[in-house]
């Protein structure tokens, strides 16, 4: 239960508090049991997750990950941003808030952060989502995002519209900075749907609006941050949802069913007819999983 100090800090609307001395800024919808949302990247703006079929049922705190949006840069930016940082942030939110125990939502990046605070702080979790995520980075992970890359190229082999998103892949290494950055997600965005192009009218408003901060993946020593979860995800406690789209060529369904796997008691949703935007592509079937898993979950 919140005190009256912090009451005001879960109305509806975007709010900004001070956490370990930087600004944390967060956005509120919806009605229910809180649950914090994480968005991937790193560095996509929080509005790229905002899921309306899920504030029916559940106070929705979207976060706005250090160096994004209206939060506070580290003075390292845009290296230093791992996990462990991001951890202090949402835990101080959590303080700020009152808030003994709230399901986290993690998507693709904000996965892998999600599933480092579950394993870290099981019990201020009710419940995770990891909903596009996966249990490792570095090569191995590049190296299945290319074989599902070229799944995508044959399923769409003729559109005129395919080289330009593969050249915006492409390009995506060679940058540094947020405009360019944003210019490669919105080219490349076609491909983190099942069906852009079949539905390009319903679509093209959410590709538009889409916007992203140039982050590293490095610490802030410069040294490259790769994840590998395998061995600890077996000891998380946190009763566990995966979601996962069947043609997502980021996240796919291999790294979901690991995760399923590796995580004890885990929960495993395929949406069928989406990629990596579930949320957008199926939102009713999004939430209706979301739903059943957080009513099942004990207080």
């Amino acid at each position: 239960m919140q005190n009256k100090k912090t009451a005001g800090l879960l109305s509806p609307g975007a709010h900004e508090v001070a956490v370990d001395s930087l600004n944390q800024r967060y956005h509120v919808y919806g009605s229910g049991p809180v649950c914090l949302a994480m968005p991937g990247g790193p560095g996509v703006i929080w509005e790229s997750l905002r899921a309306p079929a899920l504030e029916e049922f559940l106070t929705m705190v979207y976060v706005e990950p250090l160096g994004t949006g209206g939060s506070q840069r580290l003075p390292s930016h845009p290296d230093g941003y791992t996990r462990e940082r991001y951890r202090r942030s949402l835990m101080g939110l959590l303080d700020r808030l009152s808030l003994p125990r709230v399901f986290l939502l993690g998507h693709s990046h904000g996965g892998f952060v999600a599933q480092y605070v579950a394993l870290h702080h099981p019990d201020r979790l009710r419940g995770l989502v990891l909903y596009e995520s996966a249990p490792v980075t570095g090569p191995e992970h590049m190296a299945e995002a290319a074989t599902r890359v070229e799944e995508f190229i044959h399923r769409n082999e003729g559109r005129p519209e395919l080289p330009a998103a593969l050249d915006a892949l492409q390009s995506v290494g060679a940058v540094t900075d947020d405009e360019k950055i944003t210019a490669a997600l919105r080219g490349l965005l076609p491909m983190y749907f099942a069906r852009y192009w079949d539905r390009e009218d319903e679509l093209r408003g959410f590709r538009e609006a889409v916007t992203c901060t140039y982050i590293s993946s490095r610490d802030g020593n410069g040294e490259s941050d790769i994840i590998d979860d395998r061995a600890t995800l077996p000891k998380l406690t946190v009763p566990t949802l995966v979601v996962v789209g069947r043609h997502d060529v980021i996240c796919g369904p291999r790294w979901a069913q690991e995760l399923h796997t590796l995580i004890p008691r885990s929960q495993l949703v395929v949406l069928e007819n989406s990629g990596h935007l579930g949320h957008v592509e199926e939102p009713e079937a999004f939430a209706g999983a979301v739903r059943a898993f957080t009513e099942s979950t004990s207080v």
